[in-house]
């Protein structure tokens, strides 16, 4: 097993500048691999998907390239591989169409801890047909939302959990199987956001009992656009709204429009980057995806231990990321600081780390920090060593 997180910079020209950058939650940096083929994709002839023309084939090869590239980032089939704007928009798409099966009485599950585009879309989806919504807590204290926080609010009507597999708050991983077990015991469905968790960790649709599930590939090394897999008979069983001259497949059933094929080309050239973490790795795409992530969560972790470690020594500062299992993603407050100011004041000192609730709101106000949270520290896949002294150093001096 083996990292090599300079080989990684040495691919990233926005870290020539010398900043030291935690504002990966919000979006990773874009290597060189993905900048080229995007631009391979729209430098080359392109049209819409066909057969009979150069362009219409690489239009298609595009498509079917990424869906299997994603197939293998989330193990799941490539043609349960559905591409969106983002992982908002698929949750929104969703929740629409699971709603034409809800009446009056059911009811659907949130959580305190989700980003709001895990909240927001089921909550207005499920006061659209008259479906009753209950919130699961967490620990404000230990940060953490255990299988008995889900299962308090679960009943015989409950249609839906939605629940994070990562907060892109504080970084809680919650114990997702014992959620789907909970879940289906009543016949419910169990979706996952896991826009924040696939950056961390290797997604296994099955292995962690989602019946469906969304990440973004910007927060892993890919441009901006959102994929929705799921159980391929659920899939089957959706009906969206769509054109009628448009595709009735699945999964081009749930694809608005033309796809942008220059995105889905650099989403296919980060899983291939993403695969090539571990230089070691052997196999297939799959397999040297698992190992790579491996090898990245143990490099992630030691600078995690770094960083808490650091923090910890520096009066004044408060983490509320505590969770026993969680993401390389810490929230914390300065005693007397504004968070805005402490985040504007470490960019002086050419270090990133915004400031906010990031749009976990309910979590933030859980967590008794209001609207406006904390400041955020995110590592990243090209985080090193030296990034985490130089925030530590900045941040001694803020504070003081």
């Amino acid at each position: 097993m083996s990292f090599d997180a300079a080989a990684l910079r040495a691919l990233i020209p926005a870290l020539k500048s010398g900043s030291a950058r935690f504002d990966a939650p919000g979006g990773t940096q874009t290597p060189l691999p993905v900048v080229d083929a995007i631009a391979a994709a729209l430098t080359a002839p392109l049209a819409n998907r066909g057969r009979a023309t150069e362009a219409e084939r690489n239009a298609d090869r595009i498509v079917v390239e990424a869906r299997a590239a994603l197939g293998d980032l989330l193990a799941t089939a490539p043609e349960t591989v559905v591409f969106g704007r983002s992982a908002t928009q698929l949750a929104y798409d969703l929740s629409r169409m699971l709603a034409k099966t809800w009446q009056p009485g059911d009811e659907v599950v949130v959580t305190r801890l989700d980003h709001d585009s895990n909240i927001r879309p089921w909550v207005q989806a499920a006061e659209a047909v008259g479906a009753t919504v209950r919130w699961a807590d967490f620990d404000p204290e230990s940060g953490e939302l255990r299988p008995e926080h889900i299962e308090a609010v679960l009943s015989p009507r409950t249609r839906l959990v939605a629940v994070t597999a990562a907060s892109n708050l504080i970084g809680t991983r919650p114990d997702l199987p014992a959620v789907a077990t909970l879940a289906h015991g009543v016949g419910a469905l169990l979706h996952v956001d896991a826009v924040h968790y696939a950056a961390h960790g290797a997604v296994d649709l099955k292995a962690l009992g989602a019946d469906t599930l969304v990440c973004s590939p910007y927060k892993f090394l890919g441009p901006h656009l959102g994929v929705l897999t799921g159980r391929a008979d659920l899939l089957e069983s959706l009906r969206p709204d769509k054109l009628l001259p448009s595709s009735d497949a699945v999964p081009e059933r749930f694809e608005l429009g033309t796809l942008p094929y220059e995105l889905l080309a650099g989403a296919r050239a980060a899983v291939d980057l993403l695969a090539e973490l571990d230089p070691l790795a052997r196999g297939s795409r799959r397999e040297r995806i698992v190992a790579s992530f491996a090898a990245l969560e143990i490099h992630e972790r030691t600078l995690r231990s770094r960083l808490e470690d650091g923090l910890a020594a520096l009066p004044g500062v408060t983490v509320y990321s505590r969770a026993a299992d969680r993401t390389p993603t810490l929230l914390f407050t300065v005693d007397g600081r504004e968070p805005a100011d402490v985040s504007r004041r470490l960019t002086e000192h050419g270090v990133h780390a915004p400031a906010g609730s990031f749009y976990a709101v309910a979590a933030s106000q859980r967590l008794g920090l209001g609207d406006g949270g904390g400041v955020r520290v995110g590592l990243a896949p090209y985080t090193d060593v030296e990034d985490v002294d130089q925030l530590l150093s900045a941040l001694a001096e803020v504070a003081a």
